[in-house]
């Protein structure tokens, strides 16, 4: 499929997307959360990433690594474009209301899920940005320890020596507190 996509077949180009953009977004999310950034949501981001790969498709030559690695690699650029526009960005974001209340929002869910996902960027906190990124890449995206290994220049040996140690300093952290309560 990846020969046709680059070759040009329209239809391969089309499938080849729909594999890859799932994939992206759940990444852009996993790194920007609920950020709205200058460059727009984790969605947009993960759009722009969508559309740097169909412009440099019809140039792609594989190189050793896989294309899923290739394709990361691409979205760790614009997820870091996505933080500096942020740092530069000197205006205080205003949420707006909606225009409708979604009955489809339990409030106790929302609620519960703002909790979970306040608990576990605390535990992030805790960990290197390298650390982070490999979860992120093993554990949200699905990416095998070799194709994480390319998308971060790195070894597989060395990606999951640190996802190890990541995971490790999780669950002390996690053991520590059920201690104390």
């Amino acid at each position: 499929m990846l020969a046709a996509a680059v070759a040009g077949d329209e239809r391969a180009v089309a499938l080849l997307l729909a594999k890859v953009h799932p994939q992206v977004e759940r990444f852009c999310r996993a790194r920007l959360g609920r950020r709205e950034t200058i460059l727009g949501s984790a969605d947009d981001v993960a759009q722009d990433v969508c559309m740097a790969v169909l412009s440099v498709l019809p140039a792609y030559r594989p190189s050793g690594m896989s294309f899923r690695a290739f394709v990361f690699g691409i979205a760790r650029h614009k997820v870091a474009d996505a933080f500096r526009a942020m740092a530069r960005n000197r205006c205080d974001a205003v949420e707006e209301l909606p225009e409708r209340f979604s009955r489809e929002d339990d409030p106790e869910q929302v609620v519960l899920d703002a909790e979970r996902n306040d608990r576990l960027s605390e535990l992030m906190g805790l960990l290197g940005p390298r650390q982070v990124e490999i979860l992120t890449l093993r554990i949200a995206v699905g990416l095998s320890a070799e194709e994480t290994a390319d998308a971060l220049g790195s070894t597989p040996g060395a990606v999951r020596v640190a996802q190890h140690r990541a995971l490790q300093r999780l669950r002390r952290e996690l053991e520590d507190r059920a201690s104390r309560r």
